[in-house]
């Protein structure tokens, strides 16, 4: 679990968050109210629902994050994430206290770790299996 995390607020645009996430080096960004976790912003969801549906930059990031969540509470286990992650086919899971965001599980830590148990590995693989488009142009 990373638990120094970067966070952005409601009040940030997208064009702020883009940025955050090309210097961080990372896919998706937590979107706070105060300590509380309000939604989670990912790359996706900027192609997705920001350029695809012709919202500019400077939009708030309240209107193309996700604020339905899935998360986790702190005590809970890295099997226990895994299983999460795998049933909702999620690469990131917040990590929280109540509503305060405490950290984040990423598929890249289930990776990492030294033994994976059974459960975990196939939490990985159908994480990340997907399928593949046609390469129509665009």
């Amino acid at each position: 679990m990373t638990t120094k995390v970067e966070t952005c607020t409601l009040l940030d645009n997208v064009f702020e968050v883009a940025v955050k996430m090309k210097e961080y080096d990372v896919g998706a960004i937590p979107i706070v109210n105060g300590d509380l976790l309000a939604g989670m912003i990912t790359d996706r969801d900027i192609v997705i629902r920001g350029v695809a549906e012709k919202h500019p930059g400077s939009s708030k990031v309240e209107q193309v994050m996700s604020d339905e969540l899935v998360t986790i509470g702190a005590e809970a286990s890295i099997e226990e994430a895994a299983s999460l992650m795998s049933r909702h086919q999620i690469r990131r899971l917040p990590v929280v206290d109540g509503q305060k965001l405490v950290g984040i599980v990423s598929l890249g830590d289930l990776a990492v770790r030294d033994k994976l148990d059974h459960q975990t590995n196939l939490a990985i693989e159908k994480i990340s299996q997907h399928e593949i488009s046609s390469n129509k142009p665009c």
